[in-house]
């Protein structure tokens, strides 16, 4: 797809003023992967709330059984049993992959072996992260467009037809990752520094992850649902603006 025709694509995107999308879809997913126990990692939910495992809806999608259109959030459901800071406080660098599948497959591509295929009805990405030990799902939610946006996907796809290899999205995601996004760090160095600063206690590391905290908050404006297991309850539900702090250490209280 030619770049002025992803841009004229980009154009008619439609806004989430409020973000009540984006908080009821973060909750919802926190709740129905609270008492998940599958071991896929990639999903689809369509408009209507369903959600299927990546291999399930390609294969209504090829019997016309659903439409591209009908798919609305592409989930990444990922099981840590240790705890991981850069998972924990900032999903959306830590996983890119995620933001690369979903933006394609929005764009009508589909793939050999990365979880692409057509389904253009998507409007949000999500990360949905449980921790097993520390008893914490952590579900972050974005607006596909605007993420693809703000990290300049668009002008990092090449090629004139739909489908993509794994060589081409390889490139992609170099490109997407080797940008110096975060107060003049790339996404592997913010996320190196996010570790040594909240693992290590590297204090000196305070004002580059306040830096990276605010560009990060800038690029995805996710909404943010934090998910007690022990309790069964929501801990946490708020949309992360440039001006909020990183969030809440799940030690910060107690179980």
């Amino acid at each position: 797809m030619k770049i002025d025709e992803l841009l004229k694509h980009l154009e008619n995107v439609e806004t989430d003023e409020d973000n009540t999308e984006k908080h009821e879809i973060a909750e919802y997913l926190a709740r129905t992967f609270s008492v998940d126990d599958s071991i896929y990692i990639y999903y689809i939910m369509t408009k209507d709330k369903k959600i299927y495992d990546f291999d399930s809806y390609g294969k209504l999608l090829d019997s016309n059984k659903v439409s591209p259109n009908d798919a609305y959030v592409y989930v990444e459901n990922y099981y840590l049993t240790e705890y991981y800071s850069a998972r924990y406080f900032y999903p959306l660098i830590d996983n890119v992959m995620t933001l690369v599948n979903a933006y394609l497959s929005k764009l009508g591509f589909y793939g050999d072996s990365f979880h692409i295929m057509p389904v253009t009805g998507l409007k949000y990405y999500a990360v949905v992260t449980r921790f097993i030990n520390d008893k914490r799902i952590v579900v972050e939610v974005a607006d596909i467009d605007n993420a693809a946006i703000n990290t300049n996907l668009p002008t990092l796809i090449r090629g004139s037809t739909k489908h993509i290899d794994d060589s081409m999205v390889r490139e992609i995601l170099f490109r997407v990752i080797s940008q110096k996004l975060f107060a003049g760090y790339d996404f592997r160095k913010a996320e190196e520094i996010i570790y040594e600063y909240f693992d290590d206690d590297w204090i000196s590391f305070a004002n580059s992850v306040s830096a990276i905290n605010k560009a990060y908050n800038q690029i995805f404006q996710p909404y943010r649902v934090e998910y007690h297991l022990k309790k069964k309850q929501i801990i946490a539900s708020y949309e992360r603006t440039p001006s909020s702090p990183p969030p809440n250490s799940p030690y910060s209280e107690e179980e």
